[in-house]
Protein backbone atom coordinates (compact mmCIF):
# COMPACT_ATOMS: atom_id res chain seq x y z
CA UNK A 1 0.00 0.00 0.00
CA UNK A 2 2.83 2.42 0.87
CA UNK A 3 4.38 1.94 -2.59
CA UNK A 4 1.02 1.91 -4.47
CA UNK A 5 1.70 -1.51 -5.99
CA UNK A 6 -0.78 -4.27 -6.91
CA UNK A 7 0.61 -6.65 -4.25
CA UNK A 8 3.41 -7.01 -1.70
CA UNK A 9 6.85 -5.96 -2.83
CA UNK A 10 10.20 -7.64 -2.26
CA UNK A 11 13.83 -7.04 -3.26
CA UNK A 12 15.06 -6.46 -6.78
CA UNK A 13 14.81 -9.25 -9.39
CA UNK A 14 17.01 -8.94 -12.48
CA UNK A 15 15.66 -11.67 -14.77
CA UNK A 16 12.62 -13.90 -15.24
CA UNK A 17 12.13 -16.70 -17.78
CA UNK A 18 9.91 -19.72 -18.45
CA UNK A 19 10.84 -23.31 -19.08
CA UNK A 20 10.38 -24.51 -22.68
CA UNK A 21 6.89 -25.89 -21.98
CA UNK A 22 5.83 -22.90 -19.86
CA UNK A 23 5.18 -25.00 -16.76
CA UNK A 24 7.99 -23.50 -14.66
CA UNK A 25 8.91 -19.89 -14.02
CA UNK A 26 12.44 -18.92 -12.97
CA UNK A 27 13.63 -15.73 -11.30
CA UNK A 28 17.17 -14.46 -10.75
CA UNK A 29 17.46 -12.01 -7.87
CA UNK A 30 19.80 -9.04 -7.71
CA UNK A 31 21.99 -11.06 -5.31
CA UNK A 32 22.45 -13.74 -8.00
CA UNK A 33 20.29 -16.49 -6.53
CA UNK A 34 17.90 -18.39 -8.81
CA UNK A 35 14.45 -19.62 -7.74
CA UNK A 36 11.80 -21.69 -9.49
CA UNK A 37 8.04 -21.95 -9.09
CA UNK A 38 5.52 -24.24 -10.78
CA UNK A 39 2.44 -23.14 -8.83
CA UNK A 40 3.20 -19.39 -9.03
CA UNK A 41 3.13 -19.09 -5.26
CA UNK A 42 5.87 -21.16 -3.57
CA UNK A 43 9.47 -20.73 -4.72
CA UNK A 44 12.30 -23.27 -4.63
CA UNK A 45 15.98 -22.27 -4.51
CA UNK A 46 17.98 -23.72 -7.42
CA UNK A 47 21.60 -24.50 -6.58
CA UNK A 48 22.39 -26.20 -9.91
CA UNK A 49 25.02 -24.03 -11.68
CA UNK A 50 23.77 -25.37 -15.01
CA UNK A 51 20.53 -23.41 -14.56
CA UNK A 52 21.11 -19.88 -15.80
CA UNK A 53 19.09 -17.18 -17.57
CA UNK A 54 18.80 -17.59 -21.33
CA UNK A 55 20.13 -14.94 -23.67
CA UNK A 56 17.87 -11.91 -23.91
CA UNK A 57 15.49 -12.01 -26.85
CA UNK A 58 15.95 -9.63 -29.77
CA UNK A 59 12.83 -10.22 -31.89
CA UNK A 60 12.37 -8.15 -35.02
CA UNK A 61 9.98 -5.27 -34.53
CA UNK A 62 8.58 -2.54 -36.72
CA UNK A 63 9.02 0.12 -34.02
CA UNK A 64 9.42 0.81 -30.31
CA UNK A 65 7.46 3.10 -27.96
CA UNK A 66 10.63 3.71 -25.91
CA UNK A 67 14.29 3.60 -26.81
CA UNK A 68 16.15 0.64 -25.34
CA UNK A 69 13.02 -1.42 -24.70
CA UNK A 70 13.68 -5.02 -23.57
CA UNK A 71 11.50 -7.42 -25.54
CA UNK A 72 9.93 -10.88 -25.35
CA UNK A 73 7.88 -12.67 -28.00
CA UNK A 74 4.45 -13.73 -26.82
CA UNK A 75 3.94 -16.98 -28.70
CA UNK A 76 1.02 -15.75 -30.81
CA UNK A 77 1.64 -14.36 -34.27
CA UNK A 78 2.80 -10.74 -33.96
CA UNK A 79 2.53 -10.70 -30.11
CA UNK A 80 5.38 -8.85 -28.41
CA UNK A 81 5.91 -7.56 -24.88
CA UNK A 82 8.40 -4.91 -23.84
CA UNK A 83 9.60 -3.21 -20.67
CA UNK A 84 11.23 0.16 -20.23
CA UNK A 85 9.71 2.84 -18.03
CA UNK A 86 6.41 0.92 -18.42
CA UNK A 87 5.23 -2.44 -19.75
CA UNK A 88 3.96 -2.55 -23.32
CA UNK A 89 2.21 -5.03 -25.63
CA UNK A 90 2.02 -5.19 -29.38
CA UNK A 91 -0.24 -7.53 -31.34
CA UNK A 92 1.06 -6.60 -34.77
CA UNK A 93 4.81 -7.10 -34.60
CA UNK A 94 5.51 -3.63 -33.25
CA UNK A 95 3.45 -1.53 -35.67
CA UNK A 96 1.47 -0.29 -32.67
CA UNK A 97 1.88 -0.61 -28.90
CA UNK A 98 -0.41 -0.50 -25.86
CA UNK A 99 0.94 0.87 -22.59
CA UNK A 100 -0.17 -1.64 -19.95
CA UNK A 101 1.00 -0.03 -16.71
CA UNK A 102 0.91 3.77 -16.99
CA UNK A 103 -1.41 5.43 -14.47
CA UNK A 104 -1.32 9.14 -13.66
CA UNK A 105 2.23 9.45 -14.89
CA UNK A 106 3.60 6.49 -12.92
CA UNK A 107 4.08 2.78 -13.56
CA UNK A 108 1.67 0.48 -11.71
CA UNK A 109 4.56 -1.91 -11.04
CA UNK A 110 6.85 0.77 -9.69
CA UNK A 111 10.13 2.01 -11.06
CA UNK A 112 13.07 -0.09 -12.16
CA UNK A 113 11.57 -2.61 -14.59
CA UNK A 114 14.37 -5.03 -15.47
CA UNK A 115 13.13 -7.78 -17.81
CA UNK A 116 10.06 -9.42 -19.30
CA UNK A 117 9.19 -13.02 -20.22
CA UNK A 118 6.20 -14.55 -21.97
CA UNK A 119 4.94 -18.11 -21.59
CA UNK A 120 5.22 -20.38 -24.61
CA UNK A 121 2.02 -22.16 -23.59
CA UNK A 122 -0.19 -19.09 -23.24
CA UNK A 123 0.42 -15.83 -25.17
CA UNK A 124 -1.61 -13.92 -22.57
CA UNK A 125 0.69 -14.93 -19.71
CA UNK A 126 3.53 -12.49 -19.15
CA UNK A 127 5.89 -11.92 -16.20
CA UNK A 128 8.04 -8.88 -15.38
CA UNK A 129 11.15 -8.63 -13.20
CA UNK A 130 11.60 -5.31 -11.43
CA UNK A 131 13.23 -3.48 -8.53
CA UNK A 132 10.18 -4.43 -6.45
CA UNK A 133 10.04 -8.12 -7.35
CA UNK A 134 8.14 -10.36 -9.76
CA UNK A 135 4.82 -9.39 -11.38
CA UNK A 136 2.60 -11.67 -13.47
CA UNK A 137 -0.39 -11.15 -15.72
CA UNK A 138 -2.57 -13.90 -17.25
CA UNK A 139 -4.74 -11.54 -19.32
CA UNK A 140 -2.13 -9.98 -21.60
CA UNK A 141 -1.25 -7.24 -19.14
CA UNK A 142 -4.72 -5.94 -18.28
CA UNK A 143 -4.25 -6.85 -14.59
CA UNK A 144 -1.20 -7.77 -12.48
CA UNK A 145 -0.45 -9.88 -9.42
CA UNK A 146 2.75 -10.04 -7.44
CA UNK A 147 4.53 -13.36 -6.91
CA UNK A 148 6.55 -11.98 -3.99
CA UNK A 149 4.79 -13.27 -0.87
CA UNK A 150 6.92 -16.42 -0.62
CA UNK A 151 9.95 -15.39 -2.67
CA UNK A 152 12.86 -15.22 -0.18
CA UNK A 153 14.33 -12.01 -1.51
CA UNK A 154 14.14 -9.49 1.33
CA UNK A 155 17.10 -7.11 0.84
CA UNK A 156 18.29 -7.40 4.44
CA UNK A 157 20.74 -4.84 5.75
CA UNK A 158 21.77 -4.10 9.32
CA UNK A 159 19.60 -4.67 12.38
CA UNK A 160 18.71 -1.22 13.70
CA UNK A 161 16.54 -2.26 16.63
CA UNK A 162 15.17 -5.33 18.42
CA UNK A 163 11.68 -5.84 19.87
CA UNK A 164 11.15 -3.63 22.89
CA UNK A 165 7.88 -2.27 24.19
CA UNK A 166 5.73 -1.13 21.29
CA UNK A 167 8.57 -1.35 18.76
CA UNK A 168 9.44 -4.43 16.73
CA UNK A 169 12.46 -5.57 14.74
CA UNK A 170 13.86 -2.72 12.64
CA UNK A 171 16.06 -3.39 9.64
CA UNK A 172 17.86 -1.27 7.10
CA UNK A 173 17.29 -2.10 3.44
CA UNK A 174 20.48 -3.12 1.64
CA UNK A 175 21.93 -0.50 -0.70
CA UNK A 176 19.24 1.95 0.35
CA UNK A 177 18.53 4.63 2.94
CA UNK A 178 15.18 3.01 3.71
CA UNK A 179 14.27 1.47 7.06
CA UNK A 180 11.61 -1.20 7.59
CA UNK A 181 9.96 -2.71 10.68
CA UNK A 182 8.23 -5.96 11.58
CA UNK A 183 6.02 -4.52 14.30
CA UNK A 184 4.67 -6.55 17.24
CA UNK A 185 1.49 -8.27 16.08
CA UNK A 186 2.35 -7.88 12.39
CA UNK A 187 1.29 -10.88 10.29
CA UNK A 188 1.66 -9.71 6.70
CA UNK A 189 4.80 -7.83 5.75
CA UNK A 190 7.62 -5.51 6.70
CA UNK A 191 6.44 -1.89 6.65
CA UNK A 192 8.46 1.21 5.76
CA UNK A 193 9.04 3.48 8.76
CA UNK A 194 10.70 6.81 9.40
CA UNK A 195 14.39 6.24 8.71
CA UNK A 196 15.49 8.34 11.67
CA UNK A 197 17.92 5.72 13.02
CA UNK A 198 19.53 5.14 9.63
CA UNK A 199 19.81 8.88 9.06
CA UNK A 200 21.34 9.43 12.50
CA UNK A 201 24.02 6.82 11.82
CA UNK A 202 24.68 8.28 8.39
CA UNK A 203 25.10 11.76 9.87
CA UNK A 204 27.57 10.47 12.48
CA UNK A 205 29.62 8.64 9.84
CA UNK A 206 29.65 11.74 7.63
CA UNK A 207 30.81 13.97 10.48
CA UNK A 208 33.57 11.56 11.50
CA UNK A 209 34.67 11.19 7.88
CA UNK A 210 35.45 14.90 7.85
CA UNK A 211 37.34 14.70 11.13
CA UNK A 212 39.38 11.59 10.26
CA UNK A 213 39.77 12.48 6.56
CA UNK A 214 38.70 9.03 5.38
CA UNK A 215 35.22 7.66 4.51
CA UNK A 216 33.94 6.15 7.78
CA UNK A 217 31.78 3.04 7.29
CA UNK A 218 31.18 1.83 10.88
CA UNK A 219 30.85 3.55 14.26
CA UNK A 220 30.28 2.30 17.82
CA UNK A 221 30.14 4.30 21.03
CA UNK A 222 30.10 3.60 24.77
CA UNK A 223 30.61 6.16 27.51
CA UNK A 224 33.30 8.55 26.18
CA UNK A 225 34.74 6.01 23.72
CA UNK A 226 34.16 6.31 19.98
CA UNK A 227 35.28 3.55 17.60
CA UNK A 228 35.39 4.30 13.87
CA UNK A 229 36.32 2.12 10.90
CA UNK A 230 36.74 3.20 7.28
CA UNK A 231 36.61 1.91 3.72
CA UNK A 232 40.22 0.70 3.75
CA UNK A 233 40.03 -1.33 6.95
CA UNK A 234 41.57 1.30 9.22
CA UNK A 235 40.37 1.53 12.84
CA UNK A 236 40.56 4.67 14.98
CA UNK A 237 39.54 5.12 18.63
CA UNK A 238 38.85 8.17 20.76
CA UNK A 239 38.64 7.77 24.54
CA UNK A 240 37.54 11.36 25.21
CA UNK A 241 34.37 11.76 23.14
CA UNK A 242 36.23 12.77 20.00
CA UNK A 243 38.55 15.41 21.42
CA UNK A 244 41.60 13.37 20.42
CA UNK A 245 42.15 10.17 18.44
CA UNK A 246 44.61 7.31 18.80
CA UNK A 247 46.90 6.03 16.10
CA UNK A 248 45.60 4.22 13.02
CA UNK A 249 45.31 0.44 13.33
CA UNK A 250 45.16 -1.80 10.26
CA UNK A 251 45.81 -5.54 9.91
CA UNK A 252 46.65 -7.13 6.57
CA UNK A 253 44.80 -6.41 3.36
CA UNK A 254 41.27 -6.54 4.69
CA UNK A 255 38.50 -4.49 3.13
CA UNK A 256 36.25 -1.91 4.73
CA UNK A 257 35.09 -2.10 8.33
CA UNK A 258 31.46 -3.27 8.33
CA UNK A 259 30.51 -3.28 12.03
CA UNK A 260 31.94 -2.75 15.51
CA UNK A 261 30.70 -4.09 18.85
CA UNK A 262 31.85 -2.36 22.04
CA UNK A 263 31.29 -3.47 25.64
CA UNK A 264 28.89 -0.87 27.12
CA UNK A 265 30.33 -1.34 30.63
CA UNK A 266 34.01 -1.54 29.70
CA UNK A 267 34.47 0.26 26.36
CA UNK A 268 38.14 -0.67 26.21
CA UNK A 269 36.88 -4.03 24.91
CA UNK A 270 35.59 -4.14 21.33
CA UNK A 271 35.32 -6.46 18.32
CA UNK A 272 35.35 -5.33 14.68
CA UNK A 273 34.01 -7.11 11.58
CA UNK A 274 35.53 -6.35 8.16
CA UNK A 275 35.30 -7.34 4.54
CA UNK A 276 37.74 -10.19 3.96
CA UNK A 277 39.34 -8.71 0.87
CA UNK A 278 40.15 -5.15 -0.08
CA UNK A 279 37.97 -4.38 -3.07
CA UNK A 280 37.20 -8.10 -3.43
CA UNK A 281 40.69 -8.73 -4.85
CA UNK A 282 42.11 -12.11 -3.74
CA UNK A 283 45.59 -12.40 -2.27
CA UNK A 284 47.83 -15.18 -1.03
CA UNK A 285 47.51 -14.29 2.66
CA UNK A 286 44.75 -15.66 4.85
CA UNK A 287 42.44 -12.70 5.51
CA UNK A 288 41.98 -11.16 8.95
CA UNK A 289 38.41 -9.94 9.17
CA UNK A 290 37.38 -10.32 12.82
CA UNK A 291 39.55 -8.27 15.17
CA UNK A 292 39.52 -7.81 18.96
CA UNK A 293 40.91 -5.14 21.24
CA UNK A 294 41.06 -5.16 25.05
CA UNK A 295 42.89 -1.88 25.57
CA UNK A 296 40.77 0.68 23.76
CA UNK A 297 42.32 0.18 20.32
CA UNK A 298 45.94 0.29 21.43
CA UNK A 299 46.34 -3.13 19.86
CA UNK A 300 44.01 -5.28 17.78
CA UNK A 301 44.49 -9.04 17.60
CA UNK A 302 43.18 -11.32 14.87
CA UNK A 303 40.46 -13.75 16.01
CA UNK A 304 39.41 -14.84 12.50
CA UNK A 305 40.88 -18.32 13.19
CA UNK A 306 39.02 -20.98 11.18
CA UNK A 307 36.36 -18.73 9.64
CA UNK A 308 35.97 -19.35 5.88
CA UNK A 309 38.68 -17.59 3.87
CA UNK A 310 36.30 -16.67 1.08
CA UNK A 311 33.70 -15.06 3.35
CA UNK A 312 33.43 -11.50 4.64
CA UNK A 313 31.96 -10.36 7.95
CA UNK A 314 29.05 -7.90 8.01
CA UNK A 315 27.93 -7.82 11.63
CA UNK A 316 29.28 -8.70 15.06
CA UNK A 317 28.00 -8.89 18.65
CA UNK A 318 29.29 -10.38 21.87
CA UNK A 319 28.39 -11.27 25.45
CA UNK A 320 31.15 -10.14 27.81
CA UNK A 321 30.16 -12.36 30.74
CA UNK A 322 30.30 -15.63 28.79
CA UNK A 323 32.98 -14.57 26.29
CA UNK A 324 30.75 -15.47 23.35
CA UNK A 325 31.34 -13.68 20.04
CA UNK A 326 28.88 -13.95 17.16
CA UNK A 327 29.71 -12.85 13.64
CA UNK A 328 27.49 -12.54 10.56
CA UNK A 329 29.32 -13.59 7.39
CA UNK A 330 28.67 -14.47 3.77
CA UNK A 331 28.71 -18.13 4.89
CA UNK A 332 26.19 -17.67 7.72
CA UNK A 333 26.34 -16.93 11.46
CA UNK A 334 29.29 -18.24 13.47
CA UNK A 335 29.97 -18.31 17.22
CA UNK A 336 33.14 -18.76 19.28
CA UNK A 337 34.08 -18.47 22.95
CA UNK A 338 37.01 -16.55 24.34
CA UNK A 339 38.03 -14.44 27.31
CA UNK A 340 37.18 -10.90 26.27
CA UNK A 341 39.18 -9.58 29.19
CA UNK A 342 42.53 -11.18 28.36
CA UNK A 343 44.63 -12.02 25.34
CA UNK A 344 43.81 -15.71 25.33
CA UNK A 345 43.35 -17.39 21.98
CA UNK A 346 39.71 -17.90 20.93
CA UNK A 347 38.32 -21.35 20.31
CA UNK A 348 37.21 -22.56 16.91
CA UNK A 349 34.26 -20.90 15.26
CA UNK A 350 31.08 -22.98 14.90
CA UNK A 351 28.46 -22.40 12.21
CA UNK A 352 24.95 -21.91 13.61
CA UNK A 353 23.05 -23.88 11.00
CA UNK A 354 20.17 -25.40 12.97
CA UNK A 355 16.83 -24.09 11.67
CA UNK A 356 18.57 -21.45 9.57
CA UNK A 357 18.51 -21.45 5.75
CA UNK A 358 21.83 -21.54 3.94
CA UNK A 359 22.28 -17.86 3.15
CA UNK A 360 24.59 -14.93 3.74
CA UNK A 361 24.06 -13.23 7.10
CA UNK A 362 23.99 -9.44 6.98
CA UNK A 363 23.90 -8.78 10.73
CA UNK A 364 23.60 -10.38 14.16
CA UNK A 365 22.62 -8.90 17.54
CA UNK A 366 21.87 -9.98 21.11
CA UNK A 367 19.05 -8.51 23.16
CA UNK A 368 19.85 -6.29 26.13
CA UNK A 369 20.18 -9.23 28.51
CA UNK A 370 22.22 -11.36 26.11
CA UNK A 371 19.47 -13.97 26.21
CA UNK A 372 18.11 -14.00 22.65
CA UNK A 373 20.03 -13.82 19.39
CA UNK A 374 18.66 -12.20 16.24
CA UNK A 375 20.20 -12.86 12.82
CA UNK A 376 19.39 -11.06 9.56
CA UNK A 377 19.77 -13.33 6.52
CA UNK A 378 19.91 -11.97 3.01
CA UNK A 379 16.64 -12.77 1.28
CA UNK A 380 15.09 -14.64 4.19
CA UNK A 381 14.58 -11.95 6.83
CA UNK A 382 15.27 -12.08 10.56
CA UNK A 383 15.45 -15.20 12.75
CA UNK A 384 15.57 -15.38 16.56
CA UNK A 385 16.42 -18.04 19.14
CA UNK A 386 17.73 -18.42 22.66
CA UNK A 387 21.40 -17.45 22.47
CA UNK A 388 23.58 -20.60 22.29
CA UNK A 389 26.03 -19.33 24.92
CA UNK A 390 23.24 -19.63 27.50
CA UNK A 391 23.75 -23.41 27.35
CA UNK A 392 26.96 -22.90 29.32
CA UNK A 393 25.98 -19.76 31.22
CA UNK A 394 22.41 -20.24 32.46
CA UNK A 395 20.22 -17.30 33.48
CA UNK A 396 16.93 -16.91 35.35
CA UNK A 397 14.60 -14.39 33.71
CA UNK A 398 10.93 -13.53 33.58
CA UNK A 399 9.04 -16.09 31.51
CA UNK A 400 6.91 -13.27 30.09
CA UNK A 401 9.56 -11.37 28.15
CA UNK A 402 12.96 -12.90 29.06
CA UNK A 403 13.90 -9.75 30.98
CA UNK A 404 15.81 -9.69 34.27
CA UNK A 405 12.93 -8.18 36.24
CA UNK A 406 12.37 -9.16 39.92
CA UNK A 407 10.28 -12.19 40.77
CA UNK A 408 7.03 -12.19 42.74
CA UNK A 409 5.12 -14.88 44.66
CA UNK A 410 3.48 -17.19 42.09
CA UNK A 411 5.43 -15.72 39.15
CA UNK A 412 6.63 -17.79 36.21
CA UNK A 413 10.38 -17.78 35.59
CA UNK A 414 12.42 -19.17 32.71
CA UNK A 415 15.79 -20.80 33.29
CA UNK A 416 17.60 -20.25 30.01
CA UNK A 417 20.29 -22.76 29.11
CA UNK A 418 19.41 -25.59 31.51
CA UNK A 419 17.10 -28.59 31.61
CA UNK A 420 15.84 -28.32 35.18
CA UNK A 421 14.75 -31.58 36.83
CA UNK A 422 13.72 -30.16 40.22
CA UNK A 423 13.70 -26.78 41.95
CA UNK A 424 13.19 -25.46 45.45
CA UNK A 425 13.05 -22.14 47.27
CA UNK A 426 14.00 -22.22 50.97
CA UNK A 427 13.13 -25.93 51.13
CA UNK A 428 9.75 -25.30 49.48
CA UNK A 429 9.23 -26.99 46.11
CA UNK A 430 9.19 -24.66 43.12
CA UNK A 431 7.22 -26.60 40.49
CA UNK A 432 8.99 -27.30 37.19
CA UNK A 433 6.32 -26.80 34.54
CA UNK A 434 8.38 -27.47 31.43
CA UNK A 435 11.95 -28.50 30.68
CA UNK A 436 14.04 -28.75 27.51
CA UNK A 437 17.74 -28.60 26.68
CA UNK A 438 17.53 -24.87 26.01
CA UNK A 439 15.07 -23.60 28.64
CA UNK A 440 12.92 -24.61 31.57
CA UNK A 441 9.95 -22.91 33.24
CA UNK A 442 9.41 -22.90 37.00
CA UNK A 443 6.90 -21.22 39.30
CA UNK A 444 7.90 -19.27 42.40
CA UNK A 445 6.04 -20.58 45.48
CA UNK A 446 3.26 -18.28 46.65
CA UNK A 447 4.82 -18.50 50.11
CA UNK A 448 8.00 -16.67 48.99
CA UNK A 449 8.81 -13.68 51.23
CA UNK A 450 11.60 -11.15 51.73
CA UNK A 451 13.71 -9.10 49.32
CA UNK A 452 15.23 -12.06 47.46
CA UNK A 453 14.21 -15.57 46.59
CA UNK A 454 16.89 -18.27 46.60
CA UNK A 455 16.33 -20.86 43.89
CA UNK A 456 18.15 -24.19 44.15
CA UNK A 457 18.00 -26.03 40.83
CA UNK A 458 18.97 -29.58 39.96
CA UNK A 459 19.64 -29.79 36.23
CA UNK A 460 21.13 -32.33 33.86
CA UNK A 461 24.29 -30.20 33.77
CA UNK A 462 24.57 -30.07 37.57
CA UNK A 463 23.27 -28.04 40.50
CA UNK A 464 22.71 -24.27 40.34
CA UNK A 465 21.72 -21.65 42.89
CA UNK A 466 20.34 -18.27 41.87
CA UNK A 467 19.49 -15.28 44.04
CA UNK A 468 16.62 -13.41 42.39
CA UNK A 469 15.25 -10.06 43.68
CA UNK A 470 11.72 -10.47 45.06
CA UNK A 471 8.83 -8.02 45.22
CA UNK A 472 5.25 -8.47 46.33
CA UNK A 473 4.25 -7.78 42.71
CA UNK A 474 6.37 -7.60 39.55
CA UNK A 475 3.88 -7.50 36.67
CA UNK A 476 4.82 -8.55 33.13
CA UNK A 477 2.71 -9.12 30.00
CA UNK A 478 3.60 -12.21 27.98
CA UNK A 479 5.10 -11.47 24.55
CA UNK A 480 6.59 -13.67 21.84
CA UNK A 481 10.09 -13.10 20.33
CA UNK A 482 8.59 -10.60 17.88
CA UNK A 483 7.16 -8.57 20.76
CA UNK A 484 3.55 -9.62 20.08
CA UNK A 485 1.56 -9.64 23.35
CA UNK A 486 -0.78 -12.47 24.36
CA UNK A 487 -4.03 -10.50 24.36
CA UNK A 488 -7.38 -12.04 23.47
CA UNK A 489 -10.84 -10.81 22.63
CA UNK A 490 -12.92 -11.77 25.68
CA UNK A 491 -16.02 -12.71 23.69
CA UNK A 492 -14.38 -14.96 21.09
CA UNK A 493 -11.06 -15.96 22.65
CA UNK A 494 -9.25 -14.94 19.42
CA UNK A 495 -5.71 -13.63 19.82
CA UNK A 496 -5.50 -9.99 18.79
CA UNK A 497 -2.94 -8.67 16.29
CA UNK A 498 -2.71 -6.26 13.37
CA UNK A 499 -5.26 -8.25 11.34
CA UNK A 500 -7.59 -8.82 14.31
CA UNK A 501 -7.60 -5.58 16.32
CA UNK A 502 -9.43 -4.78 19.53
CA UNK A 503 -12.69 -2.87 19.12
CA UNK A 504 -14.16 0.08 20.97
CA UNK A 505 -16.48 -1.01 23.85
CA UNK A 506 -15.20 -4.60 23.66
CA UNK A 507 -13.49 -6.47 26.48
CA UNK A 508 -9.96 -7.77 26.10
CA UNK A 509 -8.05 -10.29 28.21
CA UNK A 510 -4.33 -9.90 28.87
CA UNK A 511 -2.20 -12.90 29.89
CA UNK A 512 0.42 -11.83 32.40
CA UNK A 513 2.46 -13.00 35.36
CA UNK A 514 3.96 -11.50 38.52
CA UNK A 515 0.84 -10.10 40.21
CA UNK A 516 1.64 -11.87 43.48
CA UNK A 517 -0.76 -13.17 46.10
CA UNK A 518 -4.32 -14.22 45.29
CA UNK A 519 -7.48 -14.68 47.35
CA UNK A 520 -8.27 -17.32 48.40
CA UNK A 521 -4.77 -18.81 48.66
CA UNK A 522 -3.75 -21.14 45.87
CA UNK A 523 -0.81 -23.58 45.68
CA UNK A 524 1.92 -23.20 43.07
CA UNK A 525 2.01 -25.88 40.39
CA UNK A 526 -1.76 -26.41 40.33
CA UNK A 527 -3.95 -25.20 37.45
CA UNK A 528 -6.46 -22.53 38.41
CA UNK A 529 -10.07 -23.77 38.69
CA UNK A 530 -12.44 -23.24 35.78
CA UNK A 531 -15.05 -21.73 38.08
CA UNK A 532 -14.35 -18.70 40.28
CA UNK A 533 -10.55 -18.67 40.01
CA UNK A 534 -8.67 -16.91 42.85
CA UNK A 535 -8.52 -13.15 42.44
CA UNK A 536 -5.43 -10.94 42.59
CA UNK A 537 -5.03 -9.44 46.08
CA UNK A 538 -3.40 -6.24 44.77
CA UNK A 539 -5.35 -3.56 42.95
CA UNK A 540 -4.55 -3.74 39.23
CA UNK A 541 -4.62 -0.73 36.91
CA UNK A 542 -4.40 -0.59 33.11
CA UNK A 543 -3.35 2.28 30.83
CA UNK A 544 -3.99 2.74 27.12
CA UNK A 545 -1.81 5.40 25.52
CA UNK A 546 -1.23 6.77 29.01
CA UNK A 547 -4.92 7.06 29.94
CA UNK A 548 -6.49 4.75 32.56
CA UNK A 549 -8.97 2.14 31.34
CA UNK A 550 -11.30 0.01 33.43
CA UNK A 551 -10.03 -3.34 34.75
CA UNK A 552 -13.11 -5.56 35.11
CA UNK A 553 -11.33 -8.68 36.36
CA UNK A 554 -7.89 -9.68 37.69
CA UNK A 555 -7.52 -13.34 38.60
CA UNK A 556 -5.57 -16.50 37.88
CA UNK A 557 -6.21 -17.67 34.31
CA UNK A 558 -8.70 -20.53 34.30
CA UNK A 559 -7.11 -23.92 33.70
CA UNK A 560 -3.55 -22.53 33.53
CA UNK A 561 -0.61 -22.57 35.94
CA UNK A 562 1.12 -19.33 36.89
CA UNK A 563 -0.78 -17.19 34.39
CA UNK A 564 -2.88 -14.23 35.47
CA UNK A 565 -5.75 -12.99 33.35
CA UNK A 566 -6.41 -9.25 33.41
CA UNK A 567 -9.69 -8.29 31.72
CA UNK A 568 -10.04 -4.74 30.44
CA UNK A 569 -13.07 -2.82 29.19
CA UNK A 570 -12.13 -0.89 26.06
CA UNK A 571 -13.40 2.72 25.94
CA UNK A 572 -16.47 3.52 23.87
CA UNK A 573 -14.48 6.10 21.92
CA UNK A 574 -10.82 5.47 21.13
CA UNK A 575 -8.29 6.26 18.43
CA UNK A 576 -7.72 3.57 15.82
CA UNK A 577 -4.32 2.12 15.01
CA UNK A 578 -1.49 0.91 17.25
CA UNK A 579 -1.68 1.92 20.91
CA UNK A 580 0.55 1.45 23.95
CA UNK A 581 -0.86 -0.74 26.74
CA UNK A 582 0.66 -1.47 30.13
CA UNK A 583 -0.48 -2.73 33.53
CA UNK A 584 0.39 -1.52 37.02
CA UNK A 585 -0.02 -2.76 40.60
CA UNK A 586 1.39 -1.33 43.84
CA UNK A 587 3.35 1.22 41.87
CA UNK A 588 5.13 -1.44 39.78
CA UNK A 589 4.65 -1.08 36.02
CA UNK A 590 4.68 -3.93 33.51
CA UNK A 591 6.38 -3.92 30.15
CA UNK A 592 4.61 -1.78 27.54
CA UNK A 593 3.11 -3.64 24.56
CA UNK A 594 1.49 -2.71 21.27
CA UNK A 595 -2.29 -3.20 21.00
CA UNK A 596 -3.97 -2.68 17.64
CA UNK A 597 -7.32 -0.89 17.88
CA UNK A 598 -9.90 -0.97 15.10
CA UNK A 599 -13.14 0.84 14.51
Amino acid sequence: MELALPSLATGAVDRVWYSADGSNLYAKTASGRIFKTNDFEQWQFIADPKISPPAEETPLTAGLPEAGLKLASGGAQGRLYGVGRDVYRSDDGGESWVNLTSFRGSCLLGAGLKAVAASSSDPDEVTVASATGVWRSVDAGLSWTGLNDFLPNLPSGHLLGLPSGTRGVRLSVANSAAEIEWAPGEKTAWKPVDAAESQREQNIRAALSLVLKHPVTAVATAKDYIYAGDTEGRLRVSADAGVSWGAVSKLGESGQVEAIWVDPNDPRVAVAALNARAGGVPNQVKPSYVLRTMNGGGFWDDVTANLPETASAHGVTADRASGAIYVATDAGVFVTATDLGSAGRPGSWTLLSERLPAAAATDVKLDAGGNQIYAALDGYGVYSAIAPHRLRDARVVSAADYSARPAAPGALLSVLGARVESAASDDVTAPVLHASDTASEIQVPFSAKGNTVSLSLDATAGAFTFQVPLRSVSPAIFVDPEGTPLIMDAASGILLDSSKPARASSRIQVLATGFGQVKPDWPAGLAAPLNEPPRVAATVHAYLDGSPVEVTEAALAKGLIGFYLIEIQMPRITNTGPAELYLEAEGQQSNSVRLYVGQ
